[in-house]
């Protein structure tokens, strides 16, 4: 039985509200799995506790939603976890899956020939078929949120309340179980304008559309909101901002410039890296943020999760000889007086750039920022 790494204070049965995470058993720590803040304690909690305790009053750290384990075995020791109590235990919707054998597993193309290294074995998969585009409109329940092991975001469930057809979406951040989501892709129901008075004013309808895990063309997305599973063609589904705790901001639609057709048919969309990117109009975005934000926190504590997940070890190239990578061979530590570089010649350091000046991106309306960020220079104390 796995149990927690945190000292158990004294004071916890006096004053529980203090420390509403303990109970009086629990197998793993865990922080606070839905990011709110908890009640701040009585003043007359705190100072009964400082007077009691030379060190004063001090919460206990567990972590912000990070589940980590007693060390019983040393696997345990560095593992930790992000909190997703809320997941489908059991398995996924069957018609909506198809097993993973032979799609690049191994590294290898059609050819057989391996393109990416530390790619194989792991344990055996069936791949979701996730609905990106969303173009079918009406309101649909979420049944569950599900673990995708294709993909480092949740899945959500959906079922339609007018057919009662079931299909997958990548999930929002907080999406649970009950909640009604809409797509409205092919155009605004004729009883949700009704409902605003009959008229399309942008700000009504944006109060009624802009929900978390609704789908919705760029133009009708507001300025400032946060999406995520964006399109960049209006006739495909999403492209990027996909993976777990990604996001973008919708910055300009060029409303206001109806003389330039072509500037108008674009909407300007700020990504996380910085850059601002010109999309169409009409391609689709989720309002959130993409779920599992806290996917890249979490450690997998021994090298079998990693061969569980499909992944080899990784060599370093100066611990091979001469002939199997070019910074092999010599006699120490030396990778022979060469630039670093991949295995097959790929310079590693200062950026490989492949794309042409000649050809830059014209839908990049600017490009992010590169090299070391400015560090803020901090006042002094005197």
């Amino acid at each position: 039985m796995l149990q927690p790494r945190l000292r158990v204070c004294c004071y916890v049965n006096r004053l529980p509200f203090l420390y509403p995470s303990f109970s009086s058993r629990t197998y793993a720590s865990q922080g606070n799995p839905d990011h709110s803040d908890p009640p701040p304690p009585p003043l007359e909690a705190i100072a009964l506790i400082a007077s009691q305790s030379s060190e004063g009053f001090k919460r206990p750290d567990v972590g912000a939603g990070l589940r980590t384990y007693k060390p019983r075995t040393p696997g345990l020791r560095h593992l930790k976890r992000p909190i997703n109590d809320h997941l489908w235990k059991g398995r996924p919707y069957y018609p909506l899956t198809f097993p993973r054998k032979g799609h690049h597993i191994g590294g290898r193309n059609h050819t057989g020939k391996i393109t990416v290294r530390h790619r194989g074995g792991g344990h055996k998969r069936r791949i979701r078929m996730v609905d990106f585009s969303r173009m079918e409109g009406g309101k649909q329940t979420v049944e569950r949120i599900e673990h995708d092991p294709g993909r480092s975001a949740h899945i959500a469930l959906l079922k339609n309340n007018a057919t009662g057809k079931l299909s997958y979406i990548v999930a929002p951040q907080g999406m649970r179980a009950g909640e009604v989501v809409e797509s409205f892709r092919q155009g605004i129901p004729r009883d949700l304008v009704d409902g605003v008075g009959g008229t399309l004013d942008i700000g009504l309808l944006a109060a009624r559309t802009a929900w978390r895990g609704n789908c919705l063309p760029l133009h009708m997305i507001p300025t400032g909101t946060v999406v995520f599973n964006v399109g960049l063609d209006p006739k495909k589904g999403g492209q990027i901002c996909r993976s777990a705790g990604t996001w973008a901001m919708v910055l300009n639609k060029n409303e206001d410039q109806p003389e330039n057709r072509k500037r108008s048919l674009y909407v300007d969309v700020r990504l996380r890296s910085g850059e601002v990117r010109k999309i169409h109009r009409d391609a689709c975005a989720t309002i959130g943020v993409a779920s599992n934000n806290l996917h890249g926190r979490a450690q997998l504590g021994k090298a079998g999760r990693s061969r569980w997940l499909g992944i080899r070890p990784t060599v370093r190239g100066v611990a091979m000889n001469a002939n199997e990578h070019p910074h092999g061979g010599g006699r120490g530590k030396s990778k022979g007086n060469t630039v670093s570089q991949s295995i097959w010649g790929t310079l590693a350091k200062g950026g490989f750039k492949t794309r042409s000046p000649k050809k830059p991106n014209r839908y990049v309306a600017q490009p992010r920022r590169q090299g070391p960020r400015p560090r803020l220079e901090r006042k002094s104390r005197r």
